[in-house]
């Protein structure tokens, strides 16, 4: 069956999902990684590709931007496609000293400014966590690959652009490494529906020094965190 946000047929969804925010990076994605690669969905633009990399079904579909957009995609790919494994590659803003741009945040907990979890969760904080395994396979990878990691806290906003450094000041003040707006809901939908789940950020942006990624820099990181995901969900589905 097909769903209201997506329009392929079950049998053409894998059980590993790669989510990226951007349709386009899904789309570049899916053609330079995968073999024998098909369009399975384009319901409002929002991409989806199936295709086999490591020899293992993977499909990788945009997801949006935001909570409510993850959350709707997550949901659908769980209950009607019965995914099992999906893993978030997206960017985020460094708000950290020590994390540069470039390098790549493996998100272990998302903080979180939204209340959606807390109104599924009866009003109480959800610790909104990745699986472990799916990240201690994906940190695995990574280093076997030399790329520069960290693992660590984010914050997940409902905003985009915030009227002041206030509340980064306080992440800072805790540790959280970088902000974005998707991981949170993600690990929730997760937890719901007994799945795994892990969300991995490329930091495209220095909040608080106020600096961006160039064009030509964006797509040379994001392929490094691109083949790490796609051999860290392949090999951890080997096991």
């Amino acid at each position: 069956m097909t769903t209201p946000h997506i329009e392929a047929d079950p049998k053409d969804i894998a059980p590993l999902v790669l989510l990226p925010g951007d349709p386009l990076r899904a789309k570049f994605i899916a053609q330079t990684y995968l073999d024998d690669v098909k369009l399975v969905t384009q319901v409002r633009n929002m991409l989806g590709y199936t295709g086999s990399f490591n020899s293992k079904r993977v499909s990788v579909l945009s997801s949006g931007m935001g909570m409510p957009s993850m959350a709707i995609y997550a949901t659908e790919l769980v209950r009607a496609f019965k995914v099992k494994k999906i893993l978030r590659v997206g960017s985020c803003g460094s708000i950290d000293d020590e994390l540069n741009i470039g390098q790549i945040v493996a998100t272990m907990g998302a903080s979180t400014d939204s209340n959606m979890n807390r109104a599924r969760f009866g009003g109480f904080d959800f610790a909104a966590t990745a699986d472990f395994e799916m990240l201690t396979d994906w940190v695995r990878c990574a280093e076997l690959m030399g790329a520069d990691i960290r693992v660590g806290n984010v914050l997940t906003s409902d905003t985009f652009y915030h009227s002041s450094n206030d509340i980064y000041d306080l992440c800072r003040s805790l540790g959280i490494l970088a902000v974005e707006m998707e991981a949170a809901a993600l690990y929730r939908v997760a937890a719901e529906h007994r799945i795994s789940a892990l969300a991995v950020m490329t930091v495209s942006d220095h909040i608080l020094k106020q600096e961006a990624m160039s064009p030509a820099d964006r797509e040379t990181t994001f392929k490094s965190m691109a083949e790490i995901s796609l051999k860290s969900i392949t090999n951890e589905e080997k096991k």
